[in-house]
């Protein structure tokens, strides 16, 4: 897949932007912010497919996960 613009934004306001980056899938997008230390906390992962995420250190409190895929 192509790298493009991802966007993970909080669930109380689409306009403030947790983080950002050129990646193919939104999930590496995340496994990124994690890396970097970004806290996502309620950050909005409607419908993410974070199947076989590396979530480990994720700050993930009060995330939006509604129909998330996240099988480990």
């Amino acid at each position: 897949m192509t790298p493009t613009t991802q966007k993970i934004v909080s669930r109380y306001d689409d306009n403030t932007v947790l983080y950002q980056g050129e990646h193919a899938t939104l999930r590496e997008a995340v496994e990124a912010a994690v890396r970097a230390g970004v806290n996502l906390t309620g950050a909005d992962l409607t419908g993410a497919n974070l199947t076989e995420a590396t979530l480990t250190g994720a700050n993930l409190t009060r995330a939006y996960l509604y129909a998330a895929n996240l099988p480990g």
